[in-house]
């Protein structure tokens, strides 16, 4: 069974996209994830033990505006479904715009000098809040592909397929989940070192690449599948 081509674009897509956001986000934000939000757990504890705590606010303030997103999401969702209109649309449109938001406020916020600035933490803020957007879409409305955000969990899947690839134990299934998820993989690992290679020459204006996706994912004839509730 072969991935449909609307699905492996859809991967590579939002997996290129979320690679992207998050390395432009860490590399200009004091280290600050945006889409791998959890992962500021760790940067959390190890700002902790340095006696300024700098970039503390930021990275605490990027737990709510990420639930925020999700919770959005989650009830744009209900709202399209009560209403008979296609989610995936919607939720799109929420993500586009907090990503012209988060870029529009970072510009302002040049030159970044203090992660404690008012417009700094807005940036943030924006920055988890669409990219808390795109991990609920992919939850709620794009389960039928691999995850595109916390590639951990693809990673381990992807050497237990290939595992039982080169031992002739893998049934079609996995021949079929071992192409499913090693496309977004891929992607996110050249989104990332595109994203850091975006802002390093164009600054925040790099940004205007996931923003361009996004838009091109908002015209792309896709057919939506039910939502997964869970």
């Amino acid at each position: 069974m072969r991935v449909p081509p609307s699905d492996l674009f859809l991967g590579i897509c939002l997996g290129g996209l979320a690679g992207y956001v998050d390395t432009a986000g860490f590399v200009a934000l004091y280290g600050l994830f945006t889409a791998h939000v959890t992962g500021n757990f760790v940067l959390i504890g190890a700002t902790l033990t340095h006696p300024e705590h700098t970039t503390l606010l930021l990275k605490c303030l990027a737990f709510p505006a990420f639930a925020l997103g999700v919770v959005a999401t989650r009830l744009l969702g209900n709202r399209c479904e009560r209403r008979g209109v296609v989610p995936i649309r919607s939720m799109l449109s929420m993500q586009l715009v907090l990503l012209v938001a988060f870029m529009a406020t970072a510009l302002l916020a040049v030159p970044i000098t203090s992660p404690d600035a008012p417009l700094v933490l807005l940036t943030g803020m924006l920055g988890a809040a669409a990219m808390g957007v795109h991990n609920a879409a992919g939850k709620l409305q794009f389960a039928r592909i691999a995850p595109t955000t916390v590639m951990t969990g693809n990673v381990t899947e992807l050497l237990i397929d290939m595992t039982d690839l080169a031992t002739g134990h893998a049934t079609p299934a996995a021949k079929e989940k071992f192409v499913r998820f090693v496309w977004p993989v891929l992607a996110f690992a050249l989104g990332c070192i595109a994203g850091g290679a975006g802002y390093v020459h164009f600054g925040f204006w790099c940004l205007l690449a996931p923003i361009a996706a996004v838009a091109v994912l908002l015209l792309f004839p896709w057919q939506v599948a039910r939502p997964v509730h869970v």
